[in-house]
C-alpha cells in the first residue's frame, strides 16, 4: 500500500476521549483507485478489562465498505454504510479492528447499479453490492492476520473490478469539496449557480452520486466545523460563529448544533475541550 494519510480528527465528537481507546490510520489509495476510493483505514481497539466505549461521529457525505472483527468475541461483520443522516454511533469492546474503504462522493457509484442514494441510511452486507465475490473478499479479509495486508488484498479487489471514471462522479466530489472550503455557505441556490448548474440539476447529481442532498451536506459540514471550533479550548464566541456559518441568529444555530452533536454547543466546549476530565466509562456524545 502507498504512505499514510495524515490523520485527522473532524467529525470524531469527544475525540480525545475517544482516541484514547482506539487508533485509527489512514492509508493512500493506489493511483487507480484514486478518483473512487478518498483513503482506506485500519482501526484497532484493546479494551480488555476496560469498559465498552460507544463513539459517536459526524460522518461526511461518504460511503464505507468495512471489515470489523471482534477478536475477544470471535465475531465479524462485512457491509457497506451508506451515508448516515444523523450521528453515527458505534459501541466498541474487547479487542478488534476494522479494515475500510472511504469513498469518494460519488466514487461508489461506478461499482453499483443504482443511484448512491439506495444506500442512504442503510448498512446491507458486502453481498448486496458485489454478490459471492464480496462474502469471498469478506472471508479472505477476515483471515488475514496482518491489518495492512488485509488493506491491501481489499484495494486489489477494487481494482480488479475495473472501474470506469465517471465525470458526474468527478462533478460532484469537486462540488463537495466547494461546500467544505467554504463553511459561510448557507444556499443551495448560490451553491447551483457557482457551479453553473440549475438548483434541480445540482439535486439530482447529489441523488445519484453522493446519496444525499446539497442542503444535507452543507449544514454537515457547518456542523463539523462547528464541533471543532467547540472542542479547541480557544474561547468561542457562539454569537460570531454563527454568524460565520451563515446563521441569521445564535438560537437557530444553537438548535441546530444540538440536533447534531447531542448537546448545546457551550456544554459540548466543556465536555470536549482540552481542560476537560475523562472518565474510564464510555462515552455517548
Amino acid at each position: 500500500m502507498e504512505r499514510s494519510l495524515p490523520g485527522g480528527t473532524r467529525g470524531i465528537l469527544h475525540a480525545r476521549t475517544g482516541l484514547e481507546r482506539f487508533r485509527i490510520e489512514r492509508l493512500e489509495p493506489p493511483a487507480a483507485l484514486a478518483p473512487f476510493v478518498a483513503n482506506f483505514w485500519v482501526l484497532h481497539w484493546d479494551l480488555r478489562g476496560r469498559p465498552p466505549h460507544r463513539q459517536r461521529v459526524l460522518t461526511r457525505p461518504s460511503v464505507h465498505l468495512t471489515f470489523t472483527s471482534y477478536l475477544t468475541a470471535g465475531t465479524t461483520r462485512a457491509r457497506i454504510a451508506g451515508v448516515v443522516r444523523d450521528g453515527f454511533v458505534e459501541e466498541i469492546h474487547g479487542e478488534g479492528r476494522v479494515v475500510g474503504a472511504a469513498f469518494r462522493p460519488g466514487g461508489f457509484r461506478p461499482f453499483m447499479d443504482a443511484p448512491v442514494s439506495t444506500l442512504t441510511g442503510r448498512f446491507p452486507g458486502v453481498d448486496e453490492v458485489f454478490g459471492e465475490e464480496g462474502l469471498t473478499l469478506a472471508e479472505e479479509v477476515f483471515a488475514i492476520a496482518d491489518a495492512y495486508e488485509a488493506v491491501g488484498r481489499l484495494a486489489a479487489f477494487l481494482s480488479g473490478l475495473r472501474p470506469e471514471p465517471d465525470p458526474s462522479a468527478a462533478k460532484a466530489a469537486a462540488v463537495v469539496e466547494r461546500i467544505a472550503a467554504r463553511p459561510g455557505l448557507v444556499r443551495v441556490g448560490e451553491l447551483a449557480a457557482d457551479v453553473g448548474l440549475s438548483t434541480r440539476s445540482l439535486q439530482r447529481l447529489f441523488h445519484e452520486y453522493v446519496g444525499i442532498g446539497p442542503k444535507w451536506v452543507i449544514r454537515r459540514f457547518r456542523m463539523q466545523e462547528a464541533a471543532e471550533r467547540a472542542a479547541s479550548g480557544t474561547g468561542v464566541d457562539w454569537a460570531d460563529l454563527a454568524a460565520e456559518l451563515g446563521y441569521a441568529d445564535q438560537a437557530h444555530f444553537t438548535r441546530d448544533f444540538t440536533a447534531a452533536v447531542g448537546t448545546p454547543p457551550g456544554r459540548y466546549a466543556r465536555e470536549a475541550g482540552p481542560d476537560a476530565e475523562t472518565g474510564p466509562g464510555s462515552i455517548d456524545a
